[in-house]
C-alpha cells in the first residue's frame, strides 16, 4: 500500500506538471514542471522525502526500460532520419559534452562549499 500511495503523489505531480504545461504558454516539457514542483516540494518540506524514496529509487532502477520504446521509434523512423545523421550525431556529442562539463563544475562547486562551510564550522 505504501507503493501504491508513493506513485500517486508522484503521478500527482506529473499531473500538475501537465497542466502548468497547457496554462502556461512557454516552450517547456511537462516532464520539467513535474520535476521542478517536486524539487520545490521536497526542498521545502511539503513533501516528505520518505514520502516518495522508495517508488522512486524504484523509477530510478528501471529508468533504461523506458527507453525501449524509443529506440524502437527510431528504428522504425530510420528511413526519416538517415539524411539528417551527421547534424543530429554532432548535437548529441556537443549536447553531452556541455552537460557533463556543466554537471562536473557544479559538482565540484558544491563539494568546495560544503568543505568551506566544515572549514568554517571547526575554527
Amino acid at each position: 500500500m505504501k507503493y501504491i500511495r508513493q506513485l500517486l503523489i508522484i503521478l500527482g505531480i506529473s499531473f500538475a506538471g501537465e497542466v502548468l504545461k497547457y496554462i502556461l504558454p512557454l516552450p517547456i516539457p511537462a516532464g520539467i514542471y513535474g520535476m521542478a514542483i517536486l524539487f520545490i516540494g521536497l526542498m521545502t518540506g511539503l513533501i516528505k522525502l520518505e514520502a516518495v524514496r522508495e517508488t522512486g529509487k524504484f523509477l530510478i532502477e528501471i529508468m533504461p526500460l523506458m527507453f525501449i520504446p524509443a529506440g524502437v521509434g527510431l528504428m522504425n523512423s530510420w528511413g526519416k532520419l538517415a539524411s539528417v545523421l551527421v547534424p543530429v550525431c554532432i548535437i548529441t556529442a556537443v549536447t553531452i559534452i556541455t552537460v557533463m562539463v556543466a554537471t562536473g563544475r557544479m559538482s565540484q562547486w558544491i563539494i568546495r562549499k560544503s568543505r568551506n562551510k566544515e572549514t568554517d564550522r571547526d575554527e
